[in-house]
């Protein structure tokens, strides 16, 4: 019997270690398949970051080559890559401007009704701005039901300030694509954004608002267009006369600047007798051929229009936190970072906003708390891994930095292109402040470069590498609140 049972545990034993064995095997190709599908994650991530980077000497052809197509766009229309629109625009005011004035300013799926009252010496004694929603039907409708809906919120608006000021001239600050045929008149070119009114393209928008204002009731007409760009531009000069040019680094992106006419060949019949007109640059149509799109880049690569929002895709609010979510979804598809569901809850286009992929870039706390509040209450993805938090944090801060060097590419062209970037035309390597003025001021507005620091603190960082540290500390960055509504009162005086 003591043989017998001796034997039996050798038998026993034998198994146990068998199946410790098979266990310990199990639970190393367990390891090693979660080992694998981490990895690749992150070499989803690595792949992004080497497609996104922008070393310095990159980023300088993109400032040449985009000064190039500025000058291309003077000379004729479709010419170029950016179609570099006269606004018509040839005097920005200057401070003598007084009295009440009314702007509309729409660039977005909200748009904003401004009072303006303005004193000698360039004084704004009271704005009042009111900032109203289009319901999301309008932004894909009738033309008539889309400036029905703004004139009404400028009656409302004008009843709540006593009604008092109806008939003053109108300021319109209208951001997106118009020809101009003159100061107060335009036709629509595209819809850019979450915009679609069809039959709104080729019209003049300032004569749509015009007709939905008499529909209305209202004594009142357009008297100045302009975009966004424009309005920005007129409040900096009101305030600072070193002011050229102006950038929109919001939902979308774009710039004008001060150009002299004697380099304008195009559309003489606009330019007038004061030797100088602002440019709408119209900059987001513009596609870097020295920047490789990667595969989660929106821009339409099939089609073969110029004019696909290729630069504004890279660069902008509406469209950064897209590109976030299609990398997000790669790695979902690829691995299980994010959990079984995450494919699903990562199918829904847009459902990621800037705002969003900057509080995840910018949360510092050391697990990551805001990233992972993000990612369960906006993409339904519960208790994600501090690991996982930590590479969707990269992600953003890859996005993020590739963004905010193409727009500082893009500012430093425009002063390529004036001659305030201490080259001549760019020809020459080495910059220096020989010919360059002593202060340039660059007024910027748009809530991706105003609320985000670290797009700022990169955008600071570009143009310091492109330009040098000499010639960057003649250029100031000037944040304009509410400019593109206040500046378009402002030329509304300016024009009264």
């Amino acid at each position: 019997m003591e043989g017998s049972a001796a034997a039996w545990l050798r038998v026993a034993a034998v198994g146990c270690a068998a199946v410790a064995c098979a266990v310990a095997a199990e639970m190393a190709a367990r390891r090693g398949m979660a080992w694998c599908r981490w990895y690749r994650a992150v070499e989803v991530v690595r792949d992004l970051e080497q497609r996104c980077a922008t070393p310095t000497e990159q980023l300088q052809r993109v400032v040449n080559s985009l000064a190039v197509e500025m000058f291309a766009g003077l000379v004729t229309e479709g010419g170029s890559r950016v179609r570099m629109l006269l606004t018509c625009v040839d005097a920005l005011p200057d401070g003598s401007e007084e009295g009440v004035y009314y702007a509309i300013d729409l660039g977005g799926t909200s748009f904003r009704v401004l009072k303006v009252e303005l004193g000698a010496g360039s004084t704004i004694i009271n704005q009042k701005v009111e900032h109203q929603s289009i319901p999301e039907n309008l932004t894909k409708g009738a033309s008539n039901d889309l400036f029905n809906f703004i004139a009404l919120a400028l009656k409302n608006f004008i009843a709540r300030e006593g009604g008092e000021d109806e008939g003053r001239p109108l300021g319109f600050t209208f951001s997106f694509p118009v020809r101009h045929s003159s100061i107060s008149s335009g036709s629509l070119i595209q819809w850019t954004k979450e915009f679609s009114v069809e039959e709104t393209v080729g019209k003049d928008v300032a004569q749509c608002l015009n007709e939905a204002l008499v529909r209305n009731g209202l004594n009142m007409k357009v008297n100045v267009l302009v975009n966004n760009t424009v309005g920005t531009l007129a409040l900096g000069h009101y305030y600072d006369k070193d002011t050229i040019a102006a950038v929109i680094i919001g939902a979308g992106t774009n710039a004008c600047y001060i150009e002299r006419n004697d380099v304008i060949v195009k559309s003489l019949d606009l330019l007038t007798n004061t030797g100088q007109t602002v440019v709408n640059v119209e900059w987001g149509s513009y596609r870097p051929p020295q920047i490789a799109l990667t595969p989660y880049d929106i821009c339409f690569k099939e089609t073969r229009s110029y004019y696909d929002q290729g630069f504004e895709k890279m660069i902008s609010g509406v469209y950064l936190g897209e590109i976030a979510r299609l990398v997000f979804q790669k790695m979902a598809q690829v691995s299980d970072v994010f959990g079984a569901a995450a494919v699903d809850s990562l199918s829904t286009p847009f459902i990621l906003r800037a705002p969003y992929l900057a509080a995840i870039r910018e949360d510092d706390s050391p697990d990551l708390r805001e990233v992972g509040r993000i990612l369960e209450e906006h993409l339904k993805m519960q208790d994600v891994p501090l690991k996982t938090r930590k590479l969707v944090a990269i992600v953003c801060d890859i996005i993020t930095q590739r963004a905010a060097r193409l727009a500082a590419a893009a500012i430093v062209a425009i002063l390529q292109k004036i001659g305030c970037d201490g080259t001549l035309c760019g020809t020459r390597k080495v910059r220096t402040m020989r010919g360059v003025r002593e202060r340039t001021v660059i007024a910027i507005e748009g809530g991706l470069f105003q609320g985000y620091a670290v797009f700022r603190e990169y955008l600071d960082e570009a143009l310091t590498q492109i330009l040098g540290e000499e010639i960057a500390a003649t250029v100031s960055l000037r944040v304009m609140e509410e400019g593109s509504g206040v500046g378009a009162a402002l030329l509304a005086a300016a024009y009264s």
